[in-house]
């Protein structure tokens, strides 16, 4: 018997079902039990794969009973997971970043300056990667260890000497080497009137689609209330109203600051707690 293991094998599979949308066939039935009346109820074995019918007011969900050697039973409810905001939602040509930001972590110094050489010996090997490919797989393709490094590169050529650097141990002003804190989660903190300038979302706006989207909702929102466009201001439209006004500041700001919020979720980044 599996003992505390009973029911993963169940979790692994119904995970996939989900994932795919398909109803697996049941397994090693070859006579269904005679106790139950199969033809009187809803519930039936499944001699085959099928697709798993997708409603548009709820999400698919599966139960998977465990029963363990000792008489533990439990039963876990899966439920079909979100689908997840994607960062770059259009073409890259109207999304493109003017620096990348590329981070990397090891279980030591020496580990983090091998991995260093690595990516950069493996970038000079293939041309075809880009460093915004390279910074994607870098941020969600590995773990998240105690020494970390952080490159910044507008292009591959910047990045490989970065990364050559920090492999080498030399010092540059666009590598930055530390050691993670705590582990204490971040806390987002949504700054008062006086943090604002004329034009602060304009370069988010052109380029982050993430940030753009949120912050066309939230202009929606407040159209009804207001008699000017919270997208003008965050422009520096040359006929949007003054910034130092304290009616345009606070819808503005607020915006700025929910939209930046999406955009950092959107990469992975979640708040313990927000405060202001």
């Amino acid at each position: 018997h599996t003992q505390a293991a009973a029911g993963v094998a169940g979790v692994i599979k119904m995970v996939e079902a989900l994932r795919h949308g398909t109803l697996p066939r049941s397994l090693h039935i070859d006579a269904p039990s005679s106790k139950v009346e199969w033809g009187e109820g809803a519930v039936e074995l499944l001699t085959e794969a099928r697709p798993w019918p997708q409603q548009a007011d709820r999400p698919r969900r599966a139960g998977i009973s465990s029963f363990g050697v000792s008489g533990t039973n439990a039963h876990v409810v899966l439920e079909q997971a979100p689908t997840a905001p994607d960062v770059l939602t259009e073409p890259r040509a109207s999304a493109a970043l003017p620096v990348t930001v590329l981070p990397l972590s090891a279980a030591g110094a020496e580990p983090l300056r091998e991995q260093a050489r690595r990516l950069a010996e493996h970038l000079v090997a293939h041309a075809e990667i880009t460093p915004a490919d390279a910074a994607y797989s870098a941020a969600t393709g590995r773990a998240t260890l105690a020494n970390r490094a952080v490159v910044l590169a507008d292009d591959r050529e910047p990045l490989i000497a970065r990364l050559t650097a920090l492999a080498e141990g030399r010092r540059d002003a666009d590598v930055t080497v530390g050691e993670a804190g705590s582990g204490r989660p971040p806390v987002f903190v949504f700054p008062g009137q006086g943090s604002q300038w004329a034009g602060m979302g304009a370069e988010l706006l052109e380029m982050a689609p993430v940030f753009r989207a949120k912050a066309e909702e939230r202009a929606r929102a407040l159209a009804p209330h207001l008699d000017w466009s919270v997208l003008d201001v965050l422009r520096g439209a040359p006929d949007a109203p003054p910034i130092d006004r304290a009616d345009v500041v606070q819808p503005a700001l607020f915006t700025m600051m929910i939209s930046l919020a999406a955009l950092w979720e959107a990469h992975g980044v979640r708040p313990a707690a927000v405060v202001g």
